[in-house]
């Protein structure tokens, strides 16, 4: 009776974590004070431009500032001096709140999002020409700077694409 009790704890846990990993959306609670973007697409070309004069700008963890600055610090960054829209400061908020689209629709100032160790763990902004920038960890070279979806790194975390315009 011991030995069946234990079968079947092993199959209901094993259950779960299969039904986890079918969840096809970011998981994160984004706090009320957010609202979902529906930004003019009149704003993509000065949120591309800002964020592509902050290549080589330092990796900094939790950093949201020239100084410094961290995957959704850059993004959140990016928006708010470009098009006034604040994200919140994590990724996974950032996917919840923008809508996704499908890769093939991608343009410009649009998010990409990869799995570097967990769900919707790094992302950047879409520039065209299966390119995006971004604000890698200092592990990987740490700085602002311009990355191709098609790169055998990215291309095997790719795990979403989403917008924040109307």
């Amino acid at each position: 009776m011991h030995r069946s009790l234990k079968y079947m704890a092993a199959i209901g846990a094993t259950s779960l974590l299969l039904a986890g990993c079918a969840s096809r959306g970011p998981v994160a609670k984004v706090p009320a004070s957010y609202s979902s973007p529906s930004i003019s697409e009149t704003y993509r070309d000065p949120v591309l431009e800002r964020a592509l004069t902050l290549t080589g700008t330092p990796y900094r963890y939790g950093g949201s500032t020239p100084d410094g600055m961290d995957c959704s610090g850059f993004v959140s960054y990016v928006f708010n001096e470009s098009a006034g829209f604040r994200f919140p400061h994590n990724t996974a908020m950032i996917a919840k709140l923008s809508k996704p689209i499908s890769r093939s629709d991608l343009k410009a100032g649009d998010f990409v999002f990869f799995n570097t160790f967990k769900p919707y763990s790094h992302m950047g902004i879409y520039i065209g020409n299966n390119e995006f920038v971004h604000a890698p960890s200092s592990r990987n070279n740490g700085k602002v700077r311009v990355d191709s979806l098609d790169s055998r790194y990215f291309a095997e975390r790719f795990e979403d694409a989403r917008t924040a315009f109307q």
